[in-house]
């Protein structure tokens, strides 16, 4: 009797302790949401916002011309590439802050800020003047047809002359994610973006008494925004005390190059990702504009969308890397791989509601942009092969986030290269020109491609070693 009065107080015990631990992990895991929540939703907003308008930009100039479209969509991958050596500057400063707000280093996290500005400057006047003499060049290296040379080329000049203003506002926000403050720059680039709205409004069409100037107009309006949006940038950096990353003129600004370092030591696998990424998506795009300009316009209609589609993903991936990066810097590693698993089923779940939708109102989206039957019907194809990528791009955007706030920037390097150059550049072709699939073929090879990179990474992430990456970056 004594030992069943016994057994059964061991019992009793084990189940309150099962129930207090269970009481313990639901706390943790509401916590870890709702910090997830913080930081995601205004990231959220702030991309969604900034493509929705990217849209709004494409579709004011489609209706236009729809060779406008072309033109336009003609200069997006060179810029993207034009930039990518940046991806190694705003990687390692999101990175690096983040570590040292975990390991409470506010001193640091303001210089690594400080480094970031300084550097993201003195390139971005290279890269601005780089864009303005190179444009013909590029343009007609990306296939323009005789209806979209002039218009592109044009276009591309104006907005290279901004890319200034961008790179630095590009600084500003990396170290403000890397401080979990992602409610600052959804606030001024959602600002800048509606300017951007106005500005296409009174310049493209001439209203308010300003010239009809079509594309130009649309390029001017986005480099007035941009320069806004890096005023505000720098105006909540130096004067509002709104961020714990607030700095002063009086502050060193002279290199350090233990700082720089660390910054390229984690940054220049993302750039090579980048830079790879958008070298093979620019012979992607030369793939797709040999089928002629309406075929192009659809393609550029549907990539225009797709960018839609990553901008929840890409939100939880700023998510994924703030909140691993801070676990690692605190020497957290459960806290670490607790918060990446919960943000992957956040992400996934709005990213299975996305396709559903593209699925459903392709076609009603795709006629926004133009009246153009052919091209619509096209258009509306595309969104259709897209939304089956939208498992697979959000594996790989998310996990690829939390790697990279680990400071293991290599893996989604790895996977670009896989993905992009096997898929987007051979088999695109292949399934264009051989198989004679046309425009569908290559959206075919977009959605291999993201099922090959989200593999590559998952089991990266799988494998647990990205969690102890920041021990061979803090011996440099």
């Amino acid at each position: 009797m004594t030992i069943n009065f016994y057994t059964r107080g061991i019992a009793l015990k084990r189940a309150a302790l099962d129930k207090n631990d269970s009481s313990e992990d639901r706390r943790r895991s509401k916590e870890l949401f709702n910090e997830a929540l913080q930081i995601t939703w205004p990231a959220f907003v702030e991309l969604v916002m900034s493509t929705l308008f990217g849209m709004v930009d494409m579709i004011m100039v489609g209706w236009v011309s729809s060779s406008y479209i072309a033109a336009v969509g003609l200069t997006n991958q060179p810029f993207q590439l034009l930039i990518a050596v940046f991806a190694a500057l705003n990687v390692g400063t999101t990175t690096l802050v983040a570590w040292n707000i975990g390991a409470h280093d506010l001193k640091r996290a303001r210089m690594v800020t400080r480094q970031a500005l300084t550097i993201g400057t003195s390139l971005g006047v290279i890269i601005s003047v780089l864009g303005v003499i190179t444009a013909k060049y590029i343009i007609k290296f990306m296939g323009a047809q005789p209806d979209t040379f002039g218009p592109a080329t044009q276009y591309f000049k104006i907005v290279s002359s901004g890319l200034v203003f961008q790179v630095i506002t590009m600084a500003v926000t990396a170290a403000l994610r890397g401080a979990g403050e992602t409610r600052i720059p959804m606030l001024y680039n959602v600002g800048a973006n509606l300017f951007n709205v106005f500005g296409n409004y009174v310049l493209i069409y001439g209203k308010l008494g300003f010239p009809a100037l079509g594309v130009a107009g649309a390029a001017i309006s986005t480099d007035i925004s941009r320069i806004l949006a890096c005023l505000t940038a720098l105006y909540v950096l130096f004067f509002s005390r709104k961020t714990r990353l607030a700095i002063t003129f009086k502050d060193n600004f002279h290199l350090d190059f233990s700082i720089i370092k660390q910054i390229f030591k984690i940054g220049i696998p993302a750039a090579g990702e980048q830079f790879i990424l958008q070298s093979g998506l620019i012979l992607f795009a030369r793939t797709v504009s040999g089928l002629g300009t309406a075929t192009y316009a659809a393609h550029q209609i549907g990539l225009n969308i797709n960018g839609l589609t990553f901008s929840p993903s890409q939100a939880f991936g700023v998510a994924a890397t703030t909140m691993v990066g801070q676990s690692i810097g605190a020497n957290d590693t459960k806290k670490a791989e607790e918060s990446a698993n919960l943000i992957h089923k956040m992400g996934m779940c709005v990213a299975c509601f996305v396709g559903l939708m593209f699925i459903l109102f392709s076609h009603p989206i795709a006629r926004l942009y133009t009246s153009d039957t052919n091209v619509t019907r096209m258009a509306g194809t595309v969104l259709k092969i897209m939304a089956l990528a939208q498992p697979g791009q959000s594996t790989q955007l998310i996990l690829a986030g939390a790697l990279r706030g680990a400071g293991d920037t290599m893996y989604p390097l790895y996977a670009s290269a896989t993905g992009i150059w096997v898929f987007r550049v051979i088999m695109a072709y292949v399934f264009v020109y051989i198989f004679n699939w046309g425009l569908v073929g290559a959206w075919v090879a977009m959605v291999l491609d993201q099922y090959t990179r989200s593999l590559i990474v998952y089991l990266r992430y799988r494998s647990g070693k990205w969690k102890y990456v920041k021990s061979r970056v803090d011996m440099i």
